[in-house]
């Protein structure tokens, strides 16, 4: 018995070492602009949509969306925590998140210690001018909690950012009364793509509306007159990043846009976009443009897709734009899963750089656009290559 006892404890002191390594409590970056961040979350529902991922003919789009902001936290609030704090609604958001990552419940628990970098529900920062915004989109079955440093960083820098969680696209929903939605699988053909990407373009532009109100006072908040309506941006991943251009094509109350590593749904008649748009790409770009070539001419339609999509590109640079790429980076490098663990690293999904580099690089380069076509100021990253981040490659036109 002893020795079986003292086998026991060594073997739970590796165990525990192990998940200690691999899945550590983790924190968010720290913040990089001067300013504090509040957050407060809001459920919008579109009486004029109805909900075409449920059989109850009488629902419509309902959507979460989490809204980060500059303040100055005068009254001490203690961080807030990354995901649900209530236990029930802790125990369901997990549910979701761990049947799609494929994991058992028990090895998420460890989530709820961690913490963001903002302050729930507190006072916006006074200001002498109304603050810009950026609208931000996830990627297809992920959520708006994998782009919270994203949208942290941007709010420490003075803009107001609107995540939004687009229903039955997401791992996990959760509304205030305690329903939980989760993913409906909805884009195996470029059809149903394209048809899914009409959904959150016009979740975009419904939010848009909803801060139209809200700047109005129409919905009561304390945002009444703190948002700038006529610097507006749009940005996501991957379906997301999609959806930001559709959405920055379309509406005209969306001044800029940027595309984090999101092949195009929509390429119709799209070629002639005319207002700022960055496309950032992750490092598999350069091979996968090489491999492309080889099939430029074929006459199937995702490579039609695809040629179409390029094009779009080198019009965006021939307009000002930019499409870059950071070496060393995957997919999901433009996602928070990357601080999650060092397995993540392991699954291929994210690449060989520095997680926290990673995402560094890719706020300085988002911040730098939005400053400059938002905000008019900065803008000497998007210029061109820097020996600050050589990781970054900026592609020409020519090229494409």
């Amino acid at each position: 018995m002893k020795y079986s006892l003292s086998s026991l404890i060594v073997i739970l002191l590796v165990g525990s070492t192990v998940l200690s390594v691999y899945l550590p409590v983790f924190n968010l970056p720290k913040l990089d602009g001067p300013e504090k961040v509040g957050t407060q979350t809001f459920h919008l529902t579109d009486q004029n949509r109805d909900e075409i991922f449920t059989e109850d003919q009488s629902d419509k789009r309902e959507l979460m969306v989490q809204i980060w902001y500059p303040t100055e936290n005068s009254n001490n609030n203690k961080r807030d925590t990354l995901f649900p704090k209530d236990k029930e609604m802790f125990k369901k958001y997990i549910q979701s998140f761990s049947a799609s990552l494929k994991l058992p419940e028990f090895l998420l628990d460890y989530l709820k210690y961690s913490q963001t970098n903002s302050y729930e529900n507190v006072e916006i920062l006074p200001s002498t001018s109304p603050y810009p915004v950026v609208l931000l989109s996830h990627g297809m079955g992920t959520s708006r909690v994998l782009h919270v440093s994203q949208a942290e960083n941007l709010a420490s820098h003075g803009y107001i950012v609107f995540t939004i969680d687009h229903t039955y696209s997401t791992f996990a929903t959760l509304f205030p009364d305690g329903r939980v939605t989760d993913y409906k699988k909805s884009t195996t053909t470029l059809d149903e793509r394209t048809k899914t990407g009409s959904i959150w373009t016009k979740d975009v532009e419904f939010v848009i509306d909803q801060i139209e109100k809200l700047n109005s006072g129409a919905i009561e908040s304390q945002f009444k007159g703190k948002i700038d309506l006529d610097h507006i941006g749009a940005m996501g991943h991957s379906f997301g990043g999609a959806t930001a251009f559709n959405a920055t094509y379309l509406d005209q109350r969306i001044k800029a846009g940027v595309n984090m590593d999101g092949s195009l749904y929509e390429v119709e008649n799209r070629d002639d976009i005319n207002k700022p748009f960055m496309f950032i790409r992750s490092g598999s770009f350069e091979d996968w443009f090489a491999n492309f070539e080889m099939d430029r001419n074929s006459d199937d339609e995702v490579t039609k897709s695809l040629s179409d999509e390029l094009h779009i590109m080198k019009n965006v640079i021939n307009h000002g734009g930019n499409v870059i790429y950071v070496e060393g980076t995957q997919h999901f490098n433009f996602t928070d899963l990357q601080f999650y663990s060092e397995l993540v690293k392991l699954s291929g999904i994210t690449g060989d750089i520095n997680g926290k580099r990673g995402s560094n690089i890719v706020n300085q380069y988002v911040l730098d656009f939005f400053n400059k076509q938002l905000k008019g100021t900065g803008g000497d990253l998007i210029q061109g290559p820097s020996d600050k981040y050589p990781e970054v490659k900026f592609v020409n036109p020519e090229e494409l």
